[in-house]
């Protein structure tokens, strides 16, 4: 789990990164029109997947990751012998627990492939049946009464944007009793 926290750390700063670099224009461009601000999506640390098969396991190899882990953490997929970004051409979401650890991410792409959203699967740090996105902020709220319970990541963005810092996500799963 550690390491996949660490992992998905340096992950969520190379697509922030991306975000505000010249391959994260037309991301940052989908953001504010979409009525987000910069604060906001810097409070959120949403980022940009760049449009390629191998810029996230370039960089974490370098970092002295193996394929293996990166596989386990969710980040890279390998098949046929192939590995390669989970996330590509993507407006990331990190999904943060409530102990500040990134623990996975969701994604939404940015042209007409399929599927439109993309999340982490589940991990041994992430079981989306066990969070929501935005408990962390949640947290550090003082004399909170109630919970707001949205259906995804962008209404919790921009319901906090609006001032709404109490609104929660389910991560991709049904509600049930």
């Amino acid at each position: 789990r550690e390491k996949i926290f660490a992992m998905n750390k340096t992950a969520a700063q190379f697509f922030h990164k991306c975000l505000y670099e010249a391959q994260g224009k037309a991301a940052l461009s989908y953001l504010h029109n979409r009525g987000l601000n910069d604060r906001i999506i810097k409070t959120f640390g949403m980022g940009f997947a760049p449009d390629k098969w191998d810029a996230l396991l370039r960089l974490l190899e370098k970092e002295g990751c193996t394929k293996q882990e990166m596989q386990l953490a969710g980040l890279v997929k390998i098949s046929d012998g192939k590995c390669y970004d989970m996330f590509r051409n993507r407006v990331i979401m990190p999904i943060i627990n409530t102990f500040s650890n990134v623990i996975g991410f969701g994604g939404r792409v940015m042209d007409d492939s399929l599927p439109k959203y993309l999340n982490s699967p589940e991990t041994a740090a992430f079981n989306k049946s066990r969070n929501l996105y935005n408990l962390n902020m949640i947290r550090k709220q003082k004399n909170l009464s109630h919970l707001i319970l949205v259906e995804g990541y962008m209404d919790v963005i921009a319901m906090h944007q609006a001032g709404f810092t109490n609104a929660v996500a389910t991560l991709g799963t049904a509600l049930t009793a």
